[in-house]
């Protein structure tokens, strides 16, 4: 049992939890993910990314937006609560090294799982330029601790409601045409947004990496369900990945597949929201 130590609503429908577990605070790597039940009986398990870490306290910072039954769970749970099951770290670890210069690129909710990663990155001894986008100012998550490792720092909104309006690939597409080499560039995001600066940054030759993470269900490649094609080939992305070349990604096909559940799992996180709120009105 792992207890929930603190919680905290970062925009709609977002939530940041640190939860006691020293062993994965002292094991993890930037990249990694875990998997977590809300109910130990009949919960479902998802996967998560291990935003931060703090092996002081002990604890590691999961990031998650709701969009499902288990996440709704999830964001109901309070401080002082316990997960019943907590599995990590799970999945390769981004490899990090002195690249040179690094343009680190996350959309909504991909800025949580780029933060360690741009951290550890700048750590080598990187140039690290990072741009984040939104679609609107509200939606932007930890946008002050990301700015501080940032050697060069932009912030897009799709309605222009803060920073740049305009996408991700926008000022992607001006670093990699600059006078200053640029050696890799990581996205986090939206499949949709990944595919695009993947096909941004291929003109360039700028070897691009991508994380899939968001097509994950069990976490340990006994499903089967996160499978995707990388270079023609089958990878399935807990254990292959989550990492990935994004120029070899088949992003068509990784979203035809998220999305074809999709209707069902909208009618799950209805039908639990409905019964949650009937037990309480039952209660009261």
């Amino acid at each position: 049992m792992n207890k929930i130590i603190y919680k905290e609503q970062l925009s709609k429908d977002v939530f940041l939890m640190r939860i006691n577990a020293p062993r994965i605070a002292e094991e993890r790597r930037p990249g990694q993910f875990i998997i977590l039940q809300t109910d130990e009986d009949y919960g479902e398990r998802i996967p998560l990314t291990i935003a931060d870490a703090d092996t002081d306290e002990e604890s590691i910072t999961i990031i998650f937006q709701v969009v499902g039954k288990t996440t709704t769970a999830l964001s109901m749970m309070l401080m002082g609560d316990y997960l019943p099951v907590l599995v990590g770290p799970l999945g390769k670890p981004t490899h990090i090294k002195n690249f040179g210069r690094v343009i680190c690129v996350a959309g909504g909710i991909g800025v949580a799982p780029m933060f360690p990663i741009a951290q550890a990155l700048k750590d080598a001894g990187n140039h690290v330029s990072i741009i984040i986008g939104a679609r609107t100012k509200e939606l932007l998550i930890l946008e002050k601790k990301i700015k501080k490792i940032a050697d060069e720092f932009i912030v897009c909104t799709d309605d222009g409601s803060y920073g740049r309006k305009a996408l991700v690939t926008e000022p992607l597409k001006e670093l990699c045409q600059s006078t200053q080499k640029t050696d890799m560039v990581i996205a986090i995001g939206p499949p949709i947004m990944m595919k695009f600066c993947s096909l941004t940054t291929k003109p360039y030759n700028v070897f691009t990496q991508v994380s899939l993470n968001t097509i994950m269900v069990d976490g340990t490649g006994m499903c089967g369900g996160c499978r995707v094609s990388v270079n023609n080939e089958v990878k399935f992305v807990c254990v292959d990945g989550p990492e990935f070349n994004g120029h070899q990604v088949d992003f068509d096909n990784m979203i035809a597949r998220l999305n074809a559940y999709k209707s069902i799992e909208q009618q799950k996180q209805k039908c639990f929201v409905e019964k949650t709120f009937k037990q309480k009105e039952e209660l009261v």
